[in-house]
């Protein structure tokens, strides 16, 4: 059985004292529900903080994002090398806010993704359509030429240690969100996709489901026999929330 993992994407937001209460209250709920795993990702700067805050407990945490690089005349990016040696677990990659503002092309994530993994980092790969192909019919189109165009670069047993993230861009942040089922389509879809590779890696790879899932959402979520936890926004930063939301991915087991 592939275990449950509900994983806060915390993006630009953050200050020094909210940051520590929000992980010392993640805590113990990440102690009392032993069959998911619990993680945060926080802006670069913060990592540091999470590190010694999470230190011997439960909760497992990450990046936003990571570079191709791992040293170099690059200002201000952050190499998958630095971000290992904070104790981070995960790195996200292909966001789909990196994707629109960023440029990031479906190369460049392709290659981020193969950075992160080579420094001994899980990658979280986000894949996702716009309202506009969603509205076309295209969403199973637009999965598959992102996630093809990573299996190309690494191939598909890179998968056999990385974390999948289907976040409809027309859910984030909209208050929208997916139907259980309209989620779980998709994710079998990607699922299927797999398994034209490796049946192995198509059973074990874990699929998070990333379009505003919050407290309301996440159980009839979690519930479906594709979707395997969460890649959690705006509700991740709300303690009492998220803690529901791991709530529910032990309750939907």
């Amino acid at each position: 059985m592939r275990t449950p993992l509900v994983m806060g994407n915390w993006k630009l937001n953050g200050t020094k004292e909210s940051v520590t209460a929000l992980v010392n209250a993640l805590k113990a709920p990440a102690a009392a529900n032993p069959k998911v795993e619990v993680a945060v990702c926080a802006p670069a700067i913060f990592i540091g903080l999470v590190e010694q805050l999470a230190a011997g407990s439960a909760l497992k945490y990450g990046s936003e994002d990571a570079d191709i690089h791992n040293s170099g005349a690059f200002t201000g990016e952050n190499s998958p090398v630095m971000i290992k040696e904070f104790g981070c677990k995960y790195a996200i990659v292909g966001h789909s806010e990196r994707r629109a503002y960023h440029n990031e092309t479906d190369e460049v994530v392709a290659n981020k993704f193969k950075a992160i993994q080579a420094a001994g980092l899980v990658p979280v790969l986000c894949i996702g359509e716009s309202l506009e192909q969603f509205e076309k019919g295209e969403t199973n189109a637009v999965c598959e030429k992102q996630l093809k165009a990573v299996i190309d670069v690494n191939g598909i047993d890179a998968f056999k240690n990385a974390v999948i993230a289907y976040e409809p861009i027309w859910a984030i942040g909209t208050g929208k969100t997916a139907t259980p089922e309209i989620a779980q389509n998709v994710h079998a879809n990607i699922r299927a996709l797999l398994a034209k590779y490796s049946k192995d890696v198509a059973d074990s790879v874990q699929i998070l489901y990333g379009g505003s899932c919050n407290a309301k959402t996440a159980y009839d979520l979690f519930k479906q026999p594709d979707i395997d936890g969460g890649l959690v926004g705006g509700a991740s930063l709300k303690a009492p929330d998220f803690t529901t939301i791991i709530e529910s991915a032990t309750k939907a087991l």
